[in-house]
């Protein structure tokens, strides 16, 4: 917990995080030792872990830091040690779902969240999620997620943020935090940070084994405090169990051994009490790590089937134990790092009748990915038996409606065209309107840039992603609500086929054209255009010019331009964001009125691409073998999105924070009403002399 005297301070920007290498970069300034965790806020659970660390010999405390036999049903795990009674922890992605599992909702995606601008709605979402992962076992939920924040439209990520305004992701991660921890499940802030790009955000390693180290993200003090921390700042008021550090490097420092970033900034300015984790493979040394302030690595020590699948070497593990015992790292270092693991478990009362991890999700993630059956049978499963999946979805159809339909914006609205009557004849378009042609997949796994060709998206792609037990298409939505008055649905999902200008099974003319648009994003890839996907533009052109009462409904995971925007024939705009598993239910929702949009937007939208005139990465030299060449120097400093465009004096589409409703007022009969009153100047006025406690008339 941090107290507000202390955040008011460390937000206006007293720490020094940089000094300038020969290069003209920043470079970390090393920050030793690490604070000592006391409890601040967790009093009782500390004393708790504090008894229980003392119980156990080196071995056993560096257990709780490493991760244990990845893939036993969950992300990751810590083994659990009967003699103080801690059963382990299973980490489960993400922040939208239980990721891979069977009988689990695919949530609206954080971005969708902070676009209804409504704290009980995104507490509500938070509460949902951390029943879901309570009933399924999973003591941590990998999320909320704070970084990327946004920093660059296309950003691959964008979407598992909330919004690129560091006040609203700032109280978008405290609602989540509260909802997710009030029903005993642990939140890991993410991903702290600079994570705000996908090229190149870990090593990468030629064809002849020469590695080249991640992305630098390059921040000055005053960029650091103002716009990336101060989310995670509310993060730590919220109670965040822990804190998940970024692949990428800072300063040239790679997060994870970054002792400015994590002992300075998150442990001793923000007072965090909690454990840092690794992001899966992002920790890179052992002793170095820990000593910056790296609590607990991912996925750590693995088992035999585990590790022919993931070759990777655990830097915790034994090589901290040696390393107490030669001297090299204290165990008072590895005490705070345990008690820091354990307070939060007796904190949320995870000792008392916590929920076994569902057997069902080891073989549901084995089969997504097809691995073969000794990754089952050495997770303890039948390949032939298949354990049936708990079902904690409960009314969550709901709660997934109610807030994609709040998160969606009204754009444009020419002459009240919406909401909606009973139109008799109305056409849908686009190949975001169909039921994904591949199934009830899992998001993370559709290949390429684009994502799926025909199928509504719910939500992107990566470890943020879920999978569908349902997903409603806009098109059977529709297609149920018109039928039901005896309407006429006719539909061209193919975008090939209207780019060639192909109408031709389209008569009578609709009186209502919907033209669903949809832009991929996910991990481990940036987005490579503004416009939204699948010549969206052509597609919108050539319907607009057959349909002149045209709607447009785009779902994406960020920021598009909509060069269309402007055309007569286009009457109205909704940007519906992910909305989760009830795309089409919630979008019809808004459409006929039942819901009146309360959106607003989270981002700016701009006019055209050369608004944002800085890449998504600064590349020099040979980036391919060079681990020089990839710096992201944040020169751009507080100046993102709608602040950039301010300080350019550039006029956006759609500004930050814009949106329509279906509402309209009158104007009744004014009346005017005098006021008298002393006279007021505009200035207080000057004095003669100093005065204690400066001017009296102030």
């Amino acid at each position: 917990m941090v107290n507000v005297t202390r955040k008011l301070a460390v937000l206006g920007g007293i720490s020094v995080v940089t000094a300038l290498t020969d290069g003209g970069h920043f470079e970390t300034v090393p920050t030793y030792p690490t604070p000592e965790s006391i409890g601040t806020g967790w009093e009782a659970a500390f004393q708790k872990a504090t008894d229980a660390v003392a119980k156990l010999n080196v071995t056993q405390k560096v257990a709780l830091t490493t991760g244990a036999a990845m893939g036993l049903s969950c992300n990751g795990n810590i083994n659990p040690i009967e003699e103080i009674g801690f059963s382990g922890y299973c980490l489960a992605d993400g922040p939208v779902s239980v990721r891979i599992a069977d009988l689990a909702t695919v949530f609206p995606a954080g971005l969708t969240a902070a676009a209804t601008w409504d704290r009980d709605l995104i507490y509500q979402r938070g509460k949902a999620l951390g029943a879901e992962f309570r009933g399924k076992g999973a003591q941590v939920h990998l999320g909320p997620a704070s970084g990327a924040l946004g920093r660059h439209p296309l950003g691959g990520r964008n979407w598992e943020s909330f919004s690129v305004d560091p006040f609203l992701t700032g109280v978008a991660m405290d609602f989540s935090i509260r909802g997710i921890q009030e029903m005993g499940v642990q939140t890991s802030a993410k991903h702290f940070i600079g994570n705000e790009q996908e090229t190149q955000r870990s090593n990468t390693f030629t064809e002849d084994g020469l590695e080249v180290a991640a992305l630098s993200s390059n921040i000055d003090d005053r960029t650091m405090h103002e716009l990336y921390l101060w989310p995670f700042a509310d993060a730590v008021r919220a109670g965040v169990a822990s804190v998940m550090c970024s692949y990428n490097r800072v300063n040239q420092t790679y997060v994870c051994e970054n002792s400015k970033i994590l002992n300075g900034l998150l442990k001793d300015e923000l007072g965090f009490q909690g454990y840092v984790v690794s992001d899966w493979f992002a920790t890179h040394s052992g002793v170095a790590s820990a000593a910056a302030g790296l609590d607990m690595t991912m996925p750590g020590a693995m088992n035999s089937a585990a590790t022919a699948i993931f070759p990777m070497p655990s830097y915790f593990g034994g090589n901290l134990t040696a390393a107490v015992l030669n001297g090299t790292l204290t165990e008072e270092k590895v005490n705070d790092m345990a008690r820091r693991v354990l307070t939060p478990y007796f904190y949320l009362k995870q000792d008392e009748d916590f929920p076994s991890i569902d057997p069902s999700t080891g073989f549901v993630f084995a089969r997504t990915y097809n691995y073969p059956d000794i990754y089952l049978t050495g997770a303890g499963l039948d390949p032939n038996n298949p354990p049936p999946a708990r079902d904690v979805r409960a009314n969550h159809a709901d709660i997934v409606r109610k807030v994609a339909a709040a998160g969606t914006v009204l754009l444009k609205n020419t002459n009240n065209v919406l909401p909606l009557g009973k139109p008799k004849n109305v056409g849908v378009f686009g190949n975001g309107a169909a039921d994904v042609t591949q199934g009830l997949t899992y998001t993370g796994d559709d290949s390429g840039p684009w994502g799926p060709n025909i199928g509504a998206l719910s939500v992107g792609g990566g470890s943020g992603a879920g999978r569908h037990t349902r997903l409603i298409s806009p098109l059977f939505a529709l297609r149920g609500r018109i039928e039901d008055y005896r309407g006429r649905v006719q539909y061209l999902l193919d975008n090939h086929m209207m780019v060639e200008d192909d109408f031709t099974s389209i008569y009578p003319t609709p009186e209502v054209c919907l033209v669903f648009l949809k832009t991929w994003s996910r991990e481990g890839t940036d987005r490579l255009a503004f416009e939204n996907d699948w010549n969206s533009t052509v597609v919108v052109e050539n319907v607009a010019r057959r349909c002149n009462n045209t709607i447009v409904v785009t779902h994406s995971g960020g920021v598009n331009t909509m060069p269309w925007a402007d055309n007569e024939n286009v009457t109205a705009i909704l940007a519906a964001h992910y909305p989760g598993q009830e795309n089409g239910y919630s979008i019809s929702d808004v459409l006929f009125g039942d819901v009146n949009p309360p959106g607003r937007l989270p981002y700016t939208i701009p006019k055209k691409e050369s608004d944002y005139d800085f890449p998504i990465v600064n590349i020099t030299g040979d980036a391919a073998r060079d681990s020089a060449a990839w710096q992201a120097d944040f020169t751009e400093g507080q100046f993102i999105d709608y602040r950039h465009l301010d300080a350019k004096n550039i006029t956006p589409q759609y500004e930050f924070g814009f949106g329509l409703s279906y509402t309209t007022f009158e104007m009744g009969s004014k009346a005017t009403f005098e006021r008298k009153c002393a006279g007021i100047s505009p200035l207080p006025p000057r004095t003669s002399g100093t005065h204690p406690g400066g001017n009296p008339a102030l």
